[in-house]
């Protein structure tokens, strides 16, 4: 039997760094992947298809130079699935190899085959031709992400009624499109799509899209989103979905019917643990396959930890790629620093979204005194350049002591303007810092100094000597 140190299953984001870390610690370390290459759900079908998709469809449909050259415009007249997908192909190759020569390079063995425990210490791994080795480990890491929530009255057909794995297949340009799921994935699909001028009508049981995020970066998106002629079907639920005549119909509770050529199902995701046989190790999952872990992202098993989608919120790569990290300095006793309490959350959709720290309403919630300021992308140079008429950049400062709360961005390289409100939060900045500072000229960054300065004025009466205010009560007022 082959013995390790530690031993990954999975190859996504949290399973490689963890490997490389434990590594370069001096441990002989190995990971377990199912499918023949490298890079997990990330790779393959989540985070680098579906951001590639995106940017493929942002130059095909000159979506970017619209606001000069009219609505119109297009680089290419008839955009196929095919011109699409082309260069998804060509960025994952990329990945991959890239992926594969760091894991290489560090002596990171990659075993080839799907895993299970026999006990805490001992996995078998099913490989080609149903042979079975088995491994022991000292430490193991489950790093599994997770896979498509397929509900079985959903008549997934893969070719008109799809998951978000299966969107990545697609073989005909649709003319109109069912969205059902209003979270990161189904806002991030619906927003691409009708980029391509496909007719796009999205269903969410909530009231809202994206619930988590600052109140006025979901209204400016959903304003954006009825305006670039996307149907938002709210507070609805689907009761059920069939076809007719190569159409696919959408019944909903409500009793509307939705007629489209193609349909999306996005709806969350599961843990894939149903193969791991966890309870051979002490383990077991929630009802949608995540494992708890406590702080050092260990389970409930002490030699065994979790990292990655699979242990649910917030489910991003590169949080994902920091908790392997954390996880193996822990296992090996190395020292290390948790920075993720302020970790940014991107959005891919068509407008980027980004944000950092709290919310307004967390603020509220908390009884802090907030202010805020807002630039809009129109209002700075670089705007202007772009042809961007809209965008914003918002940010919140506590009314005490002027420390930089939160961040949210919605426009034109959102989840890259992020970065430097997430450094100022992360050590504690204040207001004065984009006040006094200068940003380049002309660039989106300097939206940061307007929304500063927008702040500022705000703040204004808050250092008004409070004898020379007049206090109204309920009478006078």
């Amino acid at each position: 039997m082959n013995t390790y140190d530690l031993v990954v299953i999975g190859s996504g984001p949290a399973g490689q760094r963890a490997a490389i870390q434990a590594a370069k610690l001096g441990k002989r370390a190995a990971i377990i992947e199912k499918n023949m290459r490298v890079g997990g759900v990330s790779v393959h079908t989540g985070t680098i298809p579906s951001k590639t998709v995106r940017e493929a469809v942002m130059y095909l449909s000159g979506w970017r130079q619209r606001s000069f050259y009219g609505l119109s415009h297009r680089e290419r007249a008839d955009i196929s699935p095919d011109d699409v997908i082309e260069r998804v192909d060509m960025t994952l190759n990329h990945q991959v190899e890239v992926m594969s020569d760091q894991l290489r390079r560090n002596g990171v063995e990659v075993i080839s085959g799907s895993a299970s425990f026999v006990d805490k210490n001992i996995l078998a791994i099913k490989q080609q031709g149903d042979d079975t080795i088995e491994v022991h480990s000292d430490f193991i890491l489950i790093a599994v992400g997770t896979n498509t929530y397929r509900p079985e009255h959903i008549p997934f057909n893969g070719d008109t009624i799809l998951d978000s794995d299966e969107i990545l297949s697609f073989t005909t340009m649709p003319k109109s499109m069912v969205v059902v799921g209003g979270g990161v994935i189904g806002v991030e699909y619906a927003t691409i799509f009708s980029a391509l001028d496909v007719k796009v009508t999205l269903v969410e049981e909530r009231d809202q899209v994206l619930g988590f995020l600052d109140g006025e970066i979901i209204d400016e998106l959903q304003h954006q989103m009825r305006d670039h002629s996307i149907v938002l079907q709210l507070e609805e639920t689907v009761e059920r979905i069939h076809t007719h005549n190569s159409k696919v119909i959408t019944q909903l509770h409500s009793g509307k019917k939705i007629q489209s050529d193609m349909l999306l199902f996005a709806a969350g995701r599961s843990g894939a643990t149903g193969s791991l046989a966890l309870e051979n190790a002490g383990l077991k999952a929630d009802h949608r396959g995540r494992i708890t872990v406590n702080e050092h992202f260990q389970t409930s098993v002490p030699n065994i930890y979790a990292a990655g989608d699979v242990i649910g919120f917030p489910s991003l790569a590169a949080t994902s790629m920091v908790q392997g990290r954390l996880s193996a300095c822990h296992m090996f006793d190395h020292e290390y620093r948790n920075r993720l309490e302020y970790f940014p959350y991107g959005i891919y959709s068509v407008p980027e979204i980004s944000m950092v720290g709290f919310t307004e309403k967390q603020l509220k919630e908390k009884g802090i005194a907030y202010e805020t300021g807002v630039a809009r992308f129109r209002e700075v140079a670089r705007g202007q350049i772009l042809g961007l008429r809209e965008g914003l950049l918002k940010m919140l400062f506590a009314v005490e002591d002027k420390k930089l709360l939160g961040v949210h961005v919605i426009g034109e390289g959102a989840t890259e303007l992020i970065h430097i409100g997430q450094a100022v939060i992360t050590h504690g900045g204040t207001l004065e810092y984009f006040v006094d500072s200068a940003f380049n000229y002309p660039t989106l960054a300097e939206a940061y100094k307007v929304a500063a300065l927008n702040c500022w004025n705000k703040l204004s009466p808050y250092n008004i000597d409070d004898k020379n205010v007049i206090i109204l009560n309920k009478e006078t007022a």
